[in-house]
């Protein structure tokens, strides 16, 4: 058995997310600022004639922001909890399978309330991947304030 994800890079750090929840992958484009979004939704941004959501995954983590993208930049569209979201990241770099044998529970001393959204910590070659429950990444709240921010637009 093996789970196949999508490996992404934030703050020299790798991430990675189940290719199933990935509905598209696209160079960053121009983002719409949305008055009074929530802190960590950079705007709007038109793909394909629908308004998407864009949200800062280093912002949601509570990393520093970076000031200018870069040509690596990405915005990783997924879906979360029903709705369509772009995740800008720093770079996205492959498409690994990883047995399930080389996924660990994250350590409850790294996780907190904070850090819920980590599902496992894949061992791959040499580096570590932190695998997220993208149904985690967001809390109730956030999801609800993210759901709104269309609606400004």
């Amino acid at each position: 058995m093996e789970s196949q994800v999508v490996v992404f890079n934030l703050a020299d750090e790798h991430y990675g997310v189940e290719i199933a929840s990935v509905d598209g992958i696209i160079k960053m484009q121009a983002i719409t600022v949305v008055p009074r979004a929530p802190h960590f939704v950079e705007g709007v941004t038109n793909l394909r004639g629908e308004v998407l959501p864009v949200m800062d995954l280093r912002t949601r983590f509570g990393m520093a922001r970076v000031e200018s993208h870069t040509n690596d930049t990405r915005i990783v569209v997924v879906e979360l909890s029903g709705q369509k979201v772009g995740m800008v990241v720093d770079a996205v770099t492959q498409v690994l399978r990883i047995p399930v044998e080389a996924i660990e529970p994250p350590s409850p001393i790294v996780t907190t309330l904070d850090s819920a959204f980590i599902r496992g910590i894949a061992k791959v070659d040499e580096r570590l991947v932190i695998l997220l429950d993208l149904t985690r990444v967001l809390t109730t709240e956030e999801t609800a304030a993210l759901e709104a921010v269309p609606a400004l637009s």
